[in-house]
C-alpha cells in the first residue's frame, strides 16, 4: 500500500520562475491585471474528448466513493485508505456532474449531504486512535470504513483546506430551499467554522503543516509560493478562528521570483502547486500587494508556469524518450521503482511517488509524465494542455487511458523489463494501473473552470473566501476595492 506526500518533498526548495508572454486566453490590462478572454471555440474533436474526459473522471469519483459516509480512496484499483482531500475532490466533481447532465441534482446532493453529516459527525479528539481529526483539522488518511485516522498520519492543515474547498463550494452552489439542500448549507458552515487555525499557528505567523499526537508539530510550515494559498485564505477568512493578517505578508516574502525557459514568475517546480488553489478560486484579474508589484495576477503565473514545463519538455535536456510539444508534464505522482537503471547506455535514476518539476532553482526528473499536470493546467493555458492531452491519449491508447480516465503516469522511456509498481508495455513503456483521486480532480475541475467557469462563478459568491482575499490585500476585478 503506498502513501504519498507531496509537499514535503520540496521542503529544501525554493520557488521560482520569468517573463512575459501573450494569450490566447488573458490579456494584460493598464493596470497589470490579467482578465480572462472567452474560452476559444472548440474544435468538434475537441469538445469530444473533453466530455469524454470529464464523463470518466466523473465516474472514478462516483463510483469508488462510499456513498453512505462519503470517503473517497486514494488510489484505485490498489486498496487503499481515504484521502481526505480525495474527499474534497470528489465534492467538487458532483454538482461537475449535475450540470454535465451524468447524475441528478437530488441523488448528487443527497451524496454531498451525507459527506458533510459524516465528516461532521466523525470523533474529533487529541488522543492517536479511533479519531478522524483534532481542532476541526482531519487526519490526512482515514480507514475507508471506520473514517479513523490511518496508522500514524499527521492532522493535515493542507488536506483539510482542500476538502474544505469541497465543502465551501457545495454550500455555495445547493442553494436550495428543501431539506437536503439547506441541511448541506448547514453542515458545510458547521464544519468550517470549527477549524482552529489560530492553533495551528505554531511559528508566528505561519501555518504549521501539520501535528501529530505522538510528537506534536511536525517540523515545517507554510512558506514559499505553493499549493498552500488556499490554506492561508481559508484561515484569514475565519470569522470564529482567524489567524493574523500579517501571516500573508510573510508567505509572500519567501517567494523567488525568478525566470524558468523565458516565463518570469513565482516559481514552484511541480505543477500542482500551481492548480490546487485556483481550482476554488477565481484569481484572474484580482492582485495582493505581490502580483500588484510584479504587474501580473497568480492566473497568469500558474500560465507561465505551465508554459515553461512545455518548454522545458521541447528543450528536453535529460533527453528522455517521447518529450515534446505535445508529452510534458512533471508534477507529484506515481512512478515504476527506486533503482538506478541503464536504458539504451545510459544510467538512469528512476522514483516510485514523487513530487517531480522543473523550476530555475530545482529539476526533479525521471522520466515519468503525468496527464494531470496539463489536465489541471487547462484553464491556465487550453492551447497547449489540450492538444496534449488528445496526442497522449492517441499515442499511448488504452495503456494511459482507461474506464477512469488517465492512468496516474506514465514513463516512455522504460520499454522493457519489470517494475515494482505499474506494468512496462515491451517498446512502449511503464504505465501506472491506478488512478489517484488527488489528481483525478484537478483535471475535471480545471476543464469545467475553462468551459464553463461553474466553480470560480460559484465560488466568488462565497463570503468565506471573499473574506479571506481581502484580509489577505487582494483587490480589483471581480472583488473590487
Amino acid at each position: 500500500m503506498r502513501a504519498h506526500s507531496r509537499r514535503r518533498s520540496w521542503l529544501v526548495l525554493s520557488a521560482i520562475a520569468v517573463s512575459a508572454c501573450t494569450s490566447a486566453t488573458s490579456i494584460t490590462g493598464i493596470s497589470g491585471a490579467t482578465r480572462s478572454l472567452p474560452p476559444a471555440k472548440l474544435s468538434t474533436r475537441q469538445s469530444a474528448f473533453l466530455d469524454t474526459l470529464q464523463r470518466r473522471t466523473f465516474n472514478w469519483f462516483w463510483e469508488r466513493t462510499d456513498p453512505n459516509n462519503g470517503l473517497t480512496p486514494d488510489r484505485w484499483p490498489t486498496k487503499s485508505f481515504s484521502s481526505v482531500a480525495a474527499v474534497g475532490f470528489a465534492l467538487t466533481a458532483y454538482p461537475v456532474g449535475v450540470e454535465r447532465g451524468y447524475v441528478s441534482r437530488a441523488d448528487a446532493a443527497q451524496r454531498t449531504l451525507n459527506t458533510l453529516r459524516f465528516m461532521y459527525n466523525a470523533p474529533q479528539g487529541a488522543q492517536p486512535t479511533k479519531v478522524t481529526g483534532y481542532k476541526g483539522f482531519f487526519y490526512h488518511f482515514l480507514d475507508m470504513q471506520t473514517g479513523y485516522r490511518f496508522e500514524q498520519v499527521e492532522l493535515s492543515t493542507i488536506d483539510t483546506s482542500l476538502l474544505l474547498g469541497g465543502v465551501l463550494f457545495c454550500q455555495s452552489y445547493y442553494t436550495g430551499s428543501d431539506p437536503v439542500e439547506s441541511a448541506i448549507r448547514a453542515y458545510a458552515d458547521s464544519l468550517y467554522l470549527r477549524v482552529d487555525w489560530a492553533w495551528a499557528v505554531h511559528t508566528t505567523p505561519f501555518v504549521s503543516m501539520g501535528w501529530k499526537p505522538e510528537d506534536a508539530w511536525i517540523p515545517a510550515d507554510w512558506r514559499g509560493y505553493d499549493e498552500g494559498m488556499i490554506v492561508y485564505v481559508l484561515a484569514l477568512g475565519s470569522p470564529t478562528h482567524p489567524i493574523d493578517p500579517a501571516a500573508w505578508t510573510a508567505w509572500t516574502s519567501s517567494y523567488h521570483w525568478a525566470s524558468f525557459y523565458g516565463q518570469t514568475h513565482v516559481n514552484f517546480p511541480p505543477l500542482f502547486g500551481h492548480q490546487y488553489s485556483h481550482i476554488w478560486i477565481d484569481f484572474r484579474g484580482i492582485q495582493d500587494a505581490y502580483m500588484r508589484g510584479k504587474g501580473i495576477d497568480y492566473f497568469e503565473n500558474s500560465r507561465r508556469a505551465t508554459l515553461s514545463q512545455r518548454l522545458y519538455a521541447i528543450d528536453n535536456p535529460g533527453k528522455w524518450r517521447d518529450y515534446g510539444p505535445n508529452v510534458w508534464g512533471l508534477t507529484a505522482g506515481d512512478g515504476p521503482f527506486d533503482t538506478t537503471f541503464v536504458v539504451e547506455g545510459r544510467t538512469r535514476q528512476f522514483f516510485t511517488y514523487r513530487a517531480r518539476g522543473a523550476a530555475a532553482d530545482a529539476i526533479e526528473d525521471d522520466g515519468t509524465v503525468a496527464p494531470t499536470a496539463a489536465g489541471g493546467s487547462v484553464a491556465f493555458a487550453p492551447e497547449i494542455a489540450i492538444p496534449a492531452l488528445i496526442a497522449m491519449r492517441e499515442k499511448y491508447g488504452d495503456n494511459l487511458f482507461g474506464t477512469y480516465g488517465f492512468v496516474d503516469d506514465f514513463n516512455p522511456t522504460l520499454v522493457t523489463g519489470t517494475s515494482k509498481y505499474g506494468r512496462i508495455v515491451s517498446g512502449a513503456g511503464w504505465f501506472d494501473t491506478d488512478y489517484l483521486g488527488i489528481d483525478q480532480g484537478p483535471i475535471i475541475a480545471m476543464i469545467e473552470n475553462y468551459r464553463s467557469d461553474l466553480i470560480w462563478r460559484t465560488m466568488r459568491k462565497n463570503p468565506y473566501i471573499v473574506a479571506g482575499l481581502k484580509k489577505a490585500g487582494f483587490s480589483g476585478g471581480w472583488l473590487g476595492n
